[in-house]
């Protein structure tokens, strides 16, 4: 007898009892669902939620198996074992040994993330007696793609576990939450340990570690670095990264938020599909360059001096804030979540636009959080039915003005 026709017995046998849900979880993760409407007329699609999130996943893909090369080939050339950066079609990038390092670190960090999340998701279905979503399926790949590639596991799985049980379970469970849960967990990751999460030794790996054990005396090891390019300007340091690079995605940064090009592609393929919203993504990098422009100005005008703490940020060109750290991950992936972002159309332009604008703004005035799009995006995921509600109040009004000037 297959595997199918098993979970199916165990499906009838469980039905109505505690273990229910996540026998049923599992026949639903591995086959299409069984269940059909019956009465009445229904619309029926070929999108569901499973569909989607899986849709998400593809798309995110490349990002990670990019990052899993990146974490390889930015050792390796920290360590001295690549003499120079190379180019993104080099056989030095793409090198078994940079892909097998990389997979040794980031895999783990993955496995961690669906492991630990959906244990907590199926707990929960069991005490509360309903499904378990598949929300979740696109939250564990976002986790380890926004963390730093050392960050240790245990940490990892303390925040994925704070991040299910109160960005999204105390609310109701998927579509219910008012927080992107991937974000969270990153927030709390930040808030929580925040050495592990910036600086310069958390980057690139082994280099905490290297720095520690010299600082215990060691003489036989070489110390190794790889502060961003959002870390150097946060202290008015020159980076010497060229354009090719940043927009290829070959700099430290956490794993899978470094590649624009691979962001680029991942966000037509959610526009294609109808998944990701393209008012939100728009509007956002709309937002940005203008926060970029507005700073640009301030330093050409000589109203701030080299002198500053805010200097670099600021004379940073307007559309490289586009090109280093996480905004452009953050507006394709995590900006457009439509259970935390605006629904309507008009709002879903401002509070994109608010999201580019206040990311940059956070990243320029506050140099200790320069990856402001993080906290931009969780503000606006507050703000949104907010925005949705002036919205549509102020269409109602509209339309019983022209109601009152017709009957007039």
């Amino acid at each position: 007898m297959g595997l199918k026709q098993n979970l199916h017995k165990l499906k009838e046998k469980y039905k109505g009892k505690k273990m229910a849900p996540a026998f049923n979880a599992i026949h639903t993760f591995l086959y299409l669902p069984n269940e059909i409407t019956h009465n009445g007329t229904h619309i029926k699609g070929a999108d569901d939620l499973k569909r989607t999130m899986n849709t998400v996943i593809m798309a995110l893909v490349p990002c990670l198996i990019f990052g899993i090369f990146n974490a390889g080939y930015q050792y390796h050339l920290a360590t001295g074992e690549i003499a120079q950066a190379t180019g993104f079609f080099s056989p030095e990038f793409w090198s078994m040994a940079n892909f097998s390092l990389g997979a040794w670190i980031v895999l783990p960090l993955v496995v961690v993330s669906y492991v630990v999340g959906l244990a907590v998701e199926f707990i929960f279905a069991v005490i509360k007696g309903h499904e378990v979503e598949e929300g979740y399926l696109v939250t564990g790949m976002l986790v380890p793609l926004i963390v730093p590639v050392d960050i240790p596991l245990w940490m990892l799985a303390v925040a994925v576990i704070f991040g299910v049980v109160i960005g999204k379970e105390v609310f109701g469970g998927t579509g219910m939450n008012i927080l992107n849960p991937a974000l969270t967990i990153r927030a709390f990751l930040f808030f929580a340990y925040p050495t592990w999460m910036s600086g310069d030794k958390v980057w690139v790996h082994d280099a905490r570690e290297r720095a520690d054990l010299i600082a215990d005396g060691a003489t036989n090891i070489d110390a190794i670095s790889g502060e961003t390019i959002l870390g150097s300007l946060a202290q008015n340091k020159a980076f010497d990264y060229d354009i090719m690079n940043m927009f290829f995605g070959m700099i430290p940064g956490s794993v899978g938020e470094t590649s624009t090009l691979l962001i680029l592609l991942g966000a037509l393929f959610l526009i294609f599909t109808k998944i990701g919203s393209w008012r939100i993504m728009v509007s956002a990098i709309a937002g940005a360059l203008v926060m970029g422009l507005i700073f640009n100005g301030v330093v050409d005008q000589g109203w701030i001096g080299e002198g500053s703490k805010f200097y670099s940020l600021m004379d940073t060109k307007f559309w490289h804030h586009l090109l280093i750290g996480g905004l452009a991950f953050g507006i394709v992936y995590m900006a457009t979540d439509p259970v935390t972002a605006s629904q309507t159309n008009k709002g879903k332009w401002i509070y994109g636009f608010l999201i580019g604008f206040i990311s940059v703004m956070i990243r320029v005035f506050n140099p200790a959080y320069p990856e402001g799009v993080m906290l931009a995006i969780l503000l606006m995921n507050v703000f949104a039915p907010t925005i949705d509600h002036y919205v549509l109040q102020g269409n109602i009004k509209r339309r019983a003005k022209r109601l009152k000037v017709k009957t007039a």
